[in-house]
């Protein structure tokens, strides 16, 4: 396992693709969330105290498009073998194949977690340096953004989980596919679809079904600070949800790369 593991940290880091992606993760989920901040100013409410913003959750916006870098990353990780057909090589060295599997899963989840942390580390920043300038101010009832405060030590770290369970989910679904377009399109779909169809949804009870059953709207409720007990599942339920898709995807593709040929 370590030689397989070091082996796959070699093919991940030396890959040209990988920076652009870290840093685009990175990048685009502190530009997003800066983004959603500015958008949103208390002169827009009634009153302060009738605004009833969640600020950390406005803040961590940024990862609905920082995770789109990610699931590339995760795909890429097993179709770009099997593109360059380096999966035969890689697997006559590594004749385990559900090794090779738990080794990338390792070595792709490690790398999105330290750019997740860094993306959220720089989205509380940037809420915390630009809210005030929206009349999110202690006197109007906003406590600066800070990681010493439970719920927001909570929606951050949570933050980090859901995008190495996306890069997960991105694996296995790239393990079952084995064509980056396919794998990339098919995660996408899973992940965005679902809340623009309970957007459409006026009833009620569906709304929250779709909620609680979608992998982003799901495993995102961990993002939440305020009204928790009013959301449609709670915040670590939610990202269990999410480890249900990434696990299946998993198994799947575990299943698959020990049936199917090369």
């Amino acid at each position: 396992m370590t030689w397989a593991l070091q082996a796959e940290w070699t093919k991940l880091r030396t890959l040209p693709s990988t920076v652009w992606l870290v840093l685009g993760t990175v990048v685009g989920t502190v530009a997003l969330g800066a983004a959603a901040i500015a958008a949103v100013d208390i002169a827009q409410c009634p009153s302060p105290t009738e605004c009833f913003e969640d600020t950390t959750k406005l803040s961590l916006t940024g990862v609905w498009l920082g995770q789109v870098t990610v699931v590339v990353l995760g795909v890429l990780a097993m179709t770009g073998e099997y593109g360059t057909r380096m999966i035969k090589p890689t697997l006559a060295a590594v004749p385990e194949r559900r090794t090779v599997l738990v080794a990338k899963a390792v070595v792709v989840t490690a790398s999105v977690l330290v750019a997740g942390a860094v993306g959220v580390v720089g989205s509380i920043i940037a809420g915390r340096i630009l809210l005030p300038g929206n009349g999110f101010t202690v006197a109007n009832g906003y406590p600066p953004l800070s990681l010493t405060d439970g719920p927001t030590l909570r929606a951050a770290v949570g933050t980090v989980v859901y995008l190495g369970l996306v890069a997960l989910l991105s694996l296995g679904v790239g393990a079952v596919v084995r064509d980056t377009a396919s794998a990339v399109t098919a995660v996408l779909s899973l992940l965005y679809l679902v809340p623009l169809a309970a957007g459409l949804v006026t009833d009620p009870q569906w709304h929250d079904w779709l909620d609680r059953l979608g992998p982003m709207t799901a495993g995102l409720a961990v993002q939440a600070t305020e009204r928790v007990d009013q959301l449609p599942i709670g915040p670590w339920a939610g990202l269990g949800v999410l480890a249900a898709y990434a696990g299946a995807a998993l198994a799947v593709g575990a299943l698959v790369l020990s049936t199917r040929d090369a």
